[in-house]
């Protein structure tokens, strides 16, 4: 293992209720006119509410923008930048799920800086401050509170990346108590992507670390004792707290080592179908865990503990076979969808997606333990069509 950066979020608040303190959080960072970014669902469960009452107690004025939307497309980002500098705010808060956490990152850059999002597409080339950012995340599973990328829909409907150091906020705020009302399927589909960021983090070729290996290994152990009593009882706090926190971890670990070809294969079936992130994550993830087993045997072998925690292998290679076998079962067991025939996806879209996938989408390709081709990529999501 050669040198490594490592970066991540300055301060990290776990706190049942926090979302209680959010004004004097934001308060102590010098803003006055805070913006709240969320989706219309967010705003509708009275959570935004929360926020705003929170913030008009500390003295801060509060606006809400509540029109973000599933894989951001770019128009909508634009939208909160226009509202964030016609308010005036100096400050802005992500509220929701990761799709209004990588809106308010781009947005807390967009309001303070003289470039358009299309120039920020890439790697570190944003120029200059972002506004005061505090990510409250309510949904344990993108790991968005404490990454430097935004992913965004572009006006072509390509999904495209926004990578700068500027992206991390100065605060992550868990509350636990904002996921209670999370959906069955959402709680499924947000904790399998977590693991998934766990998995890819400790099996990447390209910027795994010592740091990066340990927060994946705590993520997926958390991750992994908890998802089942959170599905089964949504109202137990104290798990739904373990996987907020276990997703965080997992997301400091994958954004120091990057994701691969699970995340590859799962874009479009979200640009072209709609289909949740983390549930294209989990559909594809059995395949693609399968087809990297004799380039990522040993990694496999090592993580499996922390998923099955007691559990006696024979061998290195049944310990990474139970791993894989572990992951396909909580799938199995989450009541989503496992073949893509019963989201609207056709044979005759497979190779569309393939190309996508190999041609667009090669800088998570490189990440992954073993090279894929566009044949490997049809015949994967053939696996589950």
């Amino acid at each position: 293992m050669s040198g490594f950066v490592f970066q991540t979020t300055p301060k990290v608040i776990s706190e049942i209720g926090g979302i209680s303190r959010v004004g004097d959080l934001i308060a102590g960072l010098g803003v006055h006119k805070a913006l709240v970014i969320c989706d219309p669902g967010i705003a509708a469960s009275g959570l935004a509410e929360r926020a705003t009452a929170a913030l008009s107690h500390a003295g801060i004025a509060p606006f809400v923008f509540d029109a973000v939307e599933a894989d951001p497309p770019v128009r909508v980002v634009r939208r909160a930048a226009e509202a964030a500098r016609a308010f005036g705010a100096d400050g802005i808060i992500g509220l929701g799920g990761g799709s209004s956490l990588d809106t308010a990152k781009v947005v807390a850059l967009l309001a303070n800086i003289d470039q358009s999002i299309e120039e920020l597409f890439g790697v570190d080339l944003a120029r200059g401050r972002r506004l005061p950012l505090i990510q409250v995340p309510t949904t344990a599973g993108t790991g968005s509170e404490v990454t430097w990328v935004s992913v965004l829909t572009d006006d072509t409907g390509q999904k495209k990346a926004v990578y700068a150091p500027q992206l991390l906020p100065d605060i992550a705020l868990l509350d636990a108590e904002l996921t209670l009302g999370m959906p069955s399927r959402v709680t499924a589909a947000t904790g399998l992507d977590a693991m998934v960021h766990a998995i890819e983090a400790y099996t990447s070729r390209t910027r795994k670390n010592v740091i990066s290996d340990a927060l994946a290994t705590k993520a997926l152990a958390l991750l992994g004792r908890h998802i089942g009593p959170v599905l089964a009882d949504g109202s137990d706090v104290a798990a739904r707290a373990a996987m907020l926190e276990g997703s965080m971890l997992a997301g400091i670990a994958f954004i120091n080592a990057s994701v691969a070809s699970v995340h590859a294969l799962s874009y479009p079936l979200g640009t072209h179908f709609h289909v949740p992130h983390g549930h294209g994550n989990a559909l594809v993830m059995g395949p693609v865990f399968r087809f990297n087993l004799p380039h990522a045997q040993t990694a496999y072998a090592e993580l499996a503990p922390h998923l099955l925690p007691g559990r006696v292998f024979v061998s290195e290679r049944a310990a990474a076979e139970a791993l894989v076998e572990g992951m396909a079962e909580i799938f199995a067991a989450s009541g989503l969808e496992t073949r893509l025939g019963a989201l609207g996806i056709t044979e005759a879209d497979i190779p569309g997606m393939a190309e996508e996938v190999t041609v667009g989408i090669t800088r998570l390709l490189v990440n992954n333990p073993r090279d894929m081709n566009f044949d490997d990529v049809a015949g994967l999501y053939h696996e589950i069509l």
